[in-house]
């Protein structure tokens, strides 16, 4: 198992052969040994910084690495601002609803697929409902058939011990 350092080498932790140097202008000075680019940067009052250890021979770059690291973080903090999380919602049905309750549930779940969250649609059965789970299922596909210009069924009709699972996602527009 490889770890891998997140951390860049710096000036003298660089002890390579040899290395492959980039200026600050971002041109190519060559092949070289780390004390000759060390000192190539120590001209510039900058750091060397080894950009891409994997690479034959190590790719080496001058430049200000305090700048270098505080431009990394906005960038990520900028990404991190950017994510959207999606969450789970659920809607509870009962294989006995009616269609006004149908209606006040398929209203809810709109909201939620309308904010760009999954729905998960449930019913519990109960006592002799187990011997009846077809009907639950039309119940389900009724309830899916009022959100179809809204949703698409990520996870189809699923029994799971008492429960009939079905997960709804936001359709693309």
């Amino acid at each position: 198992m490889k770890i891998i350092k997140t951390q860049n080498q710096l000036n003298g932790d660089i002890r390579d052969r040899e290395i492959r140097v980039i200026s600050s202008s971002g041109e190519m000075l060559g092949v070289m040994s780390p004390r000759e680019a060390l000192r190539l940067a120590e001209e510039e009052n900058l750091d060397l910084v080894k950009i891409s250890p994997q690479a034959v021979p190590p790719v080496c770059k001058i430049m200000d690495y305090g700048k270098f690291k505080f431009e990394q973080a906005k960038k990520e903090k900028e990404n991190r601002r950017n994510q959207k999380i999606v969450e789970l919602k659920e809607v509870q049905l009962s294989m006995t609803i009616d269609v006004g309750d149908l209606n006040v549930k398929a209203k809810h779940a709109t909201k939620f697929l309308e904010a760009g969250n999954k729905v998960k649609v449930s019913i519990r059965l109960r006592g002799r409902q187990m011997a009846h789970a077809n009907l639950a299922k039309d119940v389900m596909n009724g309830f899916f058939e009022t959100l179809k210009e809204l949703a698409v069924i990520e996870k189809p009709i699923n029994m799971e011990g008492r429960n009939i699972i079905m997960i709804l996602a936001p359709a693309k527009k």
